[in-house]
């Protein structure tokens, strides 16, 4: 069952609202900061605080019944790496293809490894970027349609700066400056488009074909744009028409990027959003906050009128990152806490 069929009633009681259930956790001996689905949704990888770097196997979710509580086992791990990074690991990425993986460190580097996906193994020599000059707190690959090449969009502390490294050569041949804060989110939703978040209060849009920001959402807009806060996450659905933005004062804002205009925001959490996420239908919208939970929002409908949403996961600690299984109407969240889960909602 695909997110695009599912049909939930987030506004009744809690009886009728769904009910996901945890389905494998996988415990580190530290926070757990990143988590990425291979592209086919077979695969996904965790990097963590304890410098560790694993490629876990999507379970068969066959088994899962509402109402059956049953054991939650760790995941089937097929790739461990210890000490991959010489600091705590922050993000994690696959490329569109799946051909490539790439982590982002304190340590402020940035590794990239290939993958087989027909052996599901790693292949041949990882490099190493090292022109950031603070902690890599986000990335997201793009496609270079031109010259058919795979490129890496990171940012994150020190000089504020985004690079754009070529994968194929190891080189970073751009980097965009305007940013005057740590870029805390990057996202990408097509080849040549991506977007950031920043502790300047920012948002900027960013075109490959451009040298400089193509938009600016900030606090200075006179119709009602961001709010003093940091920008700690950002998401853009599918289609391109809307933004989510996640900001440290707790709140969410949605965005309608083609009229360039806020359509509203509101306040989900009771502490810093951290991750935000729509589902692959976008019908629905995953946040996750420092106030350890993760909430499930309905976006169809109205999306200037009150929007419906519910608690439907909860770590011991603050839930740091999420991402939505590609096809499944499944997700991962990782926390403090120093686990990664896999929640699912069962066959109806």
């Amino acid at each position: 069952m695909n997110s695009e069929s599912r049909d939930l009633d987030l506004g009744k009681g809690d009886v009728e609202r769904p009910h996901f259930e945890a389905v494998t956790t996988l415990s580190d001996s530290q926070a757990i900061r990143s988590v990425d689905f291979h592209p086919n949704g077979k695969l996904y990888a965790v990097g963590s605080n304890s410098k560790t770097f694993r490629i876990c196997q999507y379970p068969a979710l066959s088994k899962l019944r509402h109402g059956h509580q049953t054991a939650v086992y760790p995941p089937s791990v097929l790739c461990k790496r210890t000490k991959h990074h010489r600091g705590s690991i922050y993000c994690t990425c696959w490329s569109r293809d799946g051909e490539l993986i790439a982590t982002g460190s304190n340590d402020k580097t940035i590794k990239y490894m290939r993958f087989n996906n027909d052996t599901n193994q790693l292949v041949g020599h990882e490099m190493e970027l090292n022109m950031h000059d603070g902690t890599v707190r986000d990335m997201c690959f793009l496609d270079d349609s031109s010259t058919k090449s795979r490129l890496l969009a990171s940012g994150g502390a020190g000089d504020c700066k985004i690079y754009i490294t070529d994968c194929g050569s190891g080189t970073p041949f751009q980097a965009y400056s305007g940013h005057t804060g740590h870029i805390l989110s990057l996202y990408s939703w097509n080849n040549a488009m991506f977007v950031s978040g920043s502790q300047d209060q920012t948002i900027r849009f960013w075109d490959l074909r451009v040298n400089v920001s193509v938009n600016t959402l900030d606090s200075d807009r006179k119709d009602g744009g961001l709010e003093s806060s940091a920008v700690t996450a950002v998401c853009v659905d599918p289609t391109g028409r809307l933004l989510v933005s996640g900001h440290a004062d707790s709140s969410c804002t949605l965005y309608d990027i083609r009229g360039n205009r806020p359509i509203q925001r509101f306040y989900l959490h009771t502490a810093e959003i951290r991750c935000v996420r729509f589902s692959p239908s976008a019908y629905y919208m995953l946040t996750c906050s420092y106030d350890n939970s993760i909430r499930l929002t309905d976006l169809q409908g109205d999306l200037a009128h009150e929007l419906s949403s519910v608690v439907v996961a909860e770590h011991k600690d603050k839930a740091i990152t999420i991402r939505w299984h590609p096809t499944e109407f499944s997700f991962i969240s990782t926390s403090a806490d120093k686990t990664a889960t896999l929640w699912a909602l069962p066959p109806s």
